[in-house]
């Protein structure tokens, strides 16, 4: 947590609060995050305009307008300076957020970071666990090595069953952790990984090289039922998450199997059981998943 749901419901609740905004002051109150904040980093953004916001996987993507010329080749001919860009690459780890507040609004406990804008508003970065980070990119995103080994995105048309086979074949590792693997699909983490898997009436202890074609075409389609669902719903808060406006997560409450073991599912009334899958917990029916 947060997951791909709850960085692309931050992403659509701040975009239309920052974007074209300039950023006149940086306010610093803890930078020993997951990633220490450079020490150059309120210099830089001061003076900088947001453009439109992006997501990678679960990376938030701030691109900026600076004021900064290149001394070699950022002046026109008539001297005058011409504007250089840069992103910030921005991940809320375990339990950070993003949200608008307003000039004036006191800071709370694990509020780290505000970057304050032209018209008066605050993005605040809030992160109780300190596992989140924010890095500056002066050249391409894709050349990152945090992004450039990504898989496709699983709502883009490039992620399909035919995928999931291919990569599948010869492995004998469990089909849960294997859907989890950001090589093979971006952004299914553990809550929505048990949830696609339920719809699609997989064993998450299945190996992913014994399951057919067929069935990996059912979990691509789910996998793109449960994350659509929760982005409509704003995400799933289990403690932290609060989406850019500060609002939680409501896809909770439609939870088939995380979370819930011990308790009857929803579609037998078995009981839902909980084992340890690539170290993390993976709650499954096992009348219903096979």
């Amino acid at each position: 947590m947060p997951e791909l749901p709850e960085v692309e419901t931050t992403r659509r609740g701040i975009a239309p609060h920052v974007e074209g905004r300039e950023i006149v002051e940086v306010i610093v109150r803890q930078g020993r995050l997951r990633v220490p904040v450079p020490d150059d980093f309120v210099d830089r953004l001061v003076g900088s305009r947001i453009g439109p916001l992006a997501r990678r996987a679960k990376y938030l993507l701030i691109p900026l307008r600076t004021a900064e010329a290149d001394t070699s080749e950022g002046a026109g001919a008539d001297g005058v300076e011409e504007p250089s860009s840069a992103t910030l690459l921005w991940h809320l780890g375990m339990s950070g957020s993003l949200r608008i507040a307003r000039l004036g609004e006191l800071p709370k406990k694990h509020d780290h970071i505000d970057l304050v804008l032209d018209d008066g508003g605050l993005l605040r970065y809030h992160d109780p666990r300190r596992f989140g980070f924010v890095d500056w990119l002066a050249g391409g995103v894709e050349q990152d090595p945090r992004l450039a080994r990504l898989g496709p995105e699983p709502l883009s048309d490039t992620f399909d069953g035919e995928r999931l086979y291919r990569l599948s074949r010869g492995r004998r590792m469990a089909v849960k952790p294997f859907l989890m693997d950001n090589a093979v699909v971006v952004g299914v983490g553990n809550i929505y990984a048990a949830e696609a898997l339920f719809l699609a009436g997989i064993d998450p202890r299945r190996a992913a090289g014994r399951i057919s074609l067929e069935r990996y075409e059912r979990l691509a389609v789910a996998v793109r039922e449960v994350l659509a669902a929760a982005i409509t719903q704003g995400g799933t808060t289990l403690r932290d998450f609060v989406s850019g406006t500060g609002e939680p997560g409501y896809f909770k409450q439609r939870l088939n199997v995380y979370g819930r073991h011990g308790q009857a599912c929803r579609r037998c009334g078995g009981e839902l059981r909980l084992v340890t899958l690539g170290q993390r917990a993976s709650v499954f029916c096992i009348e219903c998943q096979h």
